[in-house]
């Protein structure tokens, strides 16, 4: 009888840990963090994707806010969720749970390796339409290296694991394909924006870079909140991460939106801001201030995707 009670509790225990790790549950899971998923650098299953987008015509410069009018106090909050070649990194559920509970529209700029070793989640995400998804690169190349073709490869490698993973939720109503995209590094060239524009994206940067170091002391996140507060104003961009680095992003995030939303900030997707005012743009993007990115050139690998050849997509 013990032994009868012991292997019911054994069940018991499995099936939760198992329910825990379902495609349907939002807690985050051994799954999530870095490294815990094995490492693939392979192709997309499909990489061209089946639905292109017209060139875009207007200014191919790098979005860092919208001038919105006077009595509009709107904020975009980004996301940037990626990889390199050679590691996988985390699935930050805290981060996505706080915005659902909360119902804070935000965009999420994926990298499409990323988006596989994530699939599960991303699946997840797209139910929910407080989300829009956007491209950050397949595996975090830096557009001011890559190729002409290394640089084409990544952004359709992505665009077409989008695809891929929309078609496996079987959900109607889901974009097409992604309009939006994110320098990784920030960095550019105009020979790369003239790229992005002809595949008919748009370039979209920040002009609060809200994370700075380790935020998993609660008070050091309100330290920081307050300095992100101070930066942000009507028609800000500000830059967070969902992949779990850096660390303690959901207490800077909770403290943030705090603060802009005790001063009557709302929250909208970055697709929305942009239809909600003009464009403010750059030629070449930053962080902080101009050229502030371009150690990281030398930082990650000879393209930036973490490699010692360069990327060429075949």
């Amino acid at each position: 009888m013990k032994a009868l009670k012991t292997f019911a509790l054994l069940l018991l225990l499995s099936s939760a840990s198992f329910a825990l790790d379902m495609p349907d549950s939002w807690q985050t899971d051994s799954l999530d963090r870095r490294r815990a998923i094995p490492n693939d650098s392979a192709p997309p299953e499909r990489t061209e994707p089946l639905h292109g987008l017209l060139p875009f015509s207007g200014d191919e410069g790098v979005i860092r806010r919208v001038k919105l009018s006077d009595d509009v106090k709107a904020v975009a909050l980004t996301f940037d969720m990626c990889e390199l070649d050679t590691n996988t990194t985390g699935c930050d559920m805290d981060v996505i749970n706080f915005l659902r509970e909360q119902r804070i529209p935000a965009t999420l700029f994926m990298g499409g390796k990323w988006m596989r070793t994530h699939s599960r989640r991303v699946k997840q995400i797209m139910t929910d339409d407080i989300f829009e998804l956007a491209n950050h690169n397949w595996s975090h190349g830096n557009c001011a290296l890559l190729s002409p073709e290394g640089l084409k490869a990544q952004i359709l490698w992505t665009q077409s694991e989008y695809e891929l993973l929309r078609e496996e939720t079987g959900l109607e109503g889901l974009p097409e394909t992604m309009t939006l995209f994110r320098l990784p590094y920030g960095r550019n060239s105009q020979r790369a924006l003239k790229i992005i524009a002809e595949l008919g994206l748009r370039v979209i940067q920040w002009d609060v870079a809200a994370e700075a170091g380790d935020n998993s002391n609660p008070k050091r996140a309100k330290r920081s909140a307050k300095l992100v507060a101070s930066m942000t104003k009507p028609g800000s961009i500000l830059l967070f991460h969902a992949n779990s680095v850096p660390k303690g992003t959901v207490n800077l995030l909770r403290e943030v939106v705090n603060i802009l939303s005790d001063d009557d900030y709302v929250f909208v997707k970055v697709s929305d801001l942009l239809n909600m005012g003009e464009p403010e743009t750059v030629r070449d993007g930053y962080f902080s201030r101009p050229k502030d990115n371009y150690a990281l050139d030398k930082k990650f690998g000879i393209d930036g995707t973490g490699r010692r050849k360069p990327f060429t997509g075949k």
